[in-house]
């Protein structure tokens, strides 16, 4: 069956797209494409990843029913990931699943990211 559609932006609401879009620029590498006070870009070829302001805003409670989503990223080595990425921002919750199959930590907005090698 061919495709329906193609998938072509995640988008995440925040309350300040600028710095967030500067710490997942430091995670993927990915170049921020278009930015202004209410939404941020990144990402040329592909996916992008699209940060959007809401005012308001309430990061997901971890562990709780109100996660919604997260961002799996793939690392060569998670320990040495997880100590750079806490500090760029990140905080990683006390609450762990997966029995060390991977390792979960929020960005500097509470959004919630797991790194597994």
């Amino acid at each position: 069956m061919p495709a329906l559609a193609q998938l072509t932006t995640i988008v995440l609401d925040c309350a300040d797209p600028g710095p967030l879009a500067e710490f997942y620029r430091a995670v993927t590498g990915w170049k921020i494409t278009s930015s202004d006070d209410d939404s941020s870009y990144l990402g040329e070829d592909g996916v992008q990843l699209a940060l959007v302001r809401v005012p308001d805003y309430r990061p997901p409670a971890w562990p709780g029913s109100d996660k919604q989503a997260h961002l799996d990223f793939h690392v060569e080595d998670v320990a040495l990931a997880v100590k750079q990425l806490l500090e760029l921002g990140a905080t990683k919750p006390d609450f762990q699943p997966g029995e060390g199959q991977w390792t979960v930590l929020a960005d500097p907005q509470g959004h919630l990211l797991c790194l597994s090698e």
